[in-house]
């Protein structure tokens, strides 16, 4: 019988989301938060419906993520300046200080996968997770 790709994915992928996790927990933000943190970062003010498309995620998610980042009171939204339909992210100062303050851990979690995995295998994953 042959093993359940999916299962197996999804299985490496709570693996590495917790080592990301606990390296982020004293800031407390988790993986994909901080994902998110990055992207209005890199790309603010942005459209909800931008956002969704670069993270990959429908807008209805990504409005609720970004509205518990606005409760952490790391992230704000207002309506967008040329259409008033649509919410816009950015980033507070605490917003910005957090990703700051939690860079060290998340690049520290980078180095322990590229120890754990080796240039070789990174490679490789790269390459598997590109054709999907």
């Amino acid at each position: 019988m042959t093993a359940c790709y999916c299962a197996k994915m999804r299985a490496a992928t709570r693996k590495i989301g917790s080592l990301y996790d606990e390296a982020l927990a004293p800031f407390r933000i988790n993986v994909a938060q901080y994902s998110l943190l990055r992207k209005i970062q890199r790309l603010q003010p942005v459209s909800l419906t931008q956002l969704g498309h670069d993270a990959d995620l429908d807008r209805s998610t990504v409005s609720r993520n970004v509205r518990v980042l606005e409760k952490a009171g790391l992230a704000a939204t207002a309506k967008g300046e040329l259409d008033q339909r649509e919410a816009m992210a950015s980033l507070t100062p605490l917003g910005e200080r957090t990703l700051n303050d939690a860079l060290p851990a998340w690049e520290k979690s980078q180095q322990a996968m590229e120890a754990r995995l080796g240039a070789e295998k990174l490679k490789l994953l790269e390459e598997i997770l590109g054709a999907l």
